[in-house]
C-alpha cells in the first residue's frame, strides 16, 4: 500500500509538472503569435503607405521611372508572402525578411532619387508620407526586436530540461526569429 501511494504521489507530480509546463509553452507560443501578428501589421502599413508615395512621385517630372516599377514590383512580391503563424520556421523567417528588406532597398532607392527633384522634396504631401514611412520603419523595428524577444523566451523554454520532454511529447518546434541582412555585416566604402 505505502509503495501504491508513493507510485500515485510520483504520477501527480509529473501530470502537474507536465500541466504546468505545457501551458506555459503554450503561453508562450501564443505570445509569439501576438508578436507576429504585430510585426505584420507594422509591414502592411508600410505596404500601405508605398501606392501614396509612387502616386505622389509620379508627379514629378522626368521622375526616374524604373524606380517606380522596382518599388512597386517589390511591394508586389512582399505583399504576396504569406506566413502562418503556426509555422515561424527559420526558413519561413528568412523568406519573408528577403522579400521585405527588397522592398526597403527599393524605397531607400525612391528616396535618395527624390533628392534630385527640389520640387517633390517641398511637396508636403510627400514630405508628411516620407515622415509617416520613416515612423513606420521604426515601428516595424520595434515590433521585430519584440517578436525576437518573444521566440528566444519561447524557443529557451522548449529547449530546457524537463520541459523539453513535455515539448517532444507534443510537438512544440523552435520558431525562426528576424537576423541582420548579411549586407548590413560589410563596412561601407568611404572615398573622398
Amino acid at each position: 500500500m505505502k509503495n501504491l501511494l508513493i507510485v500515485l504521489g510520483v504520477i501527480i507530480v509529473i501530470c502537474l509538472f507536465g500541466s504546468c509546463s505545457y501551458n506555459g509553452m503554450v503561453t508562450k507560443q501564443e505570445n509569439v503569435k501576438a508578436k507576429w501578428g504585430d510585426v505584420q501589421s507594422n509591414y502592411q502599413r508600410r505596404s500601405d503607405l508605398i501606392p501614396n508615395l509612387v502616386a505622389t512621385v509620379k508627379g514629378a517630372a522626368n521622375f526616374e521611372k524604373s524606380t517606380l516599377v522596382e518599388v512597386t514590383k517589390a511591394r508586389a512580391k512582399a505583399t504576396s508572402i504569406q506566413v502562418d503563424p503556426t509555422k515561424l520556421t527559420p526558413e519561413t523567417i528568412q523568406k519573408y525578411q528577403a522579400a521585405q528588406g527588397q522592398l526597403s532597398t527599393a524605397l531607400g532607392r525612391l528616396l535618395v532619387a527624390s533628392e534630385n527633384y527640389p520640387d517633390l522634396k517641398s511637396n508636403s504631401n510627400f514630405s508628411s508620407l516620407q515622415a509617416s514611412l520613416e515612423g513606420t520603419e521604426n515601428r516595424i523595428n520595434v515590433s521585430r526586436r519584440d517578436f525576437n524577444a518573444a521566440v528566444q523566451e519561447y524557443n529557451t523554454t522548449i529547449r530546457s530540461f524537463p520541459a523539453v520532454i513535455v515539448a517532444k511529447m507534443f510537438g512544440f518546434n523552435e520558431n525562426g526569429s528576424f537576423t541582420a541582412d548579411p549586407e548590413s555585416q560589410k563596412a561601407p566604402k568611404v572615398t573622398f
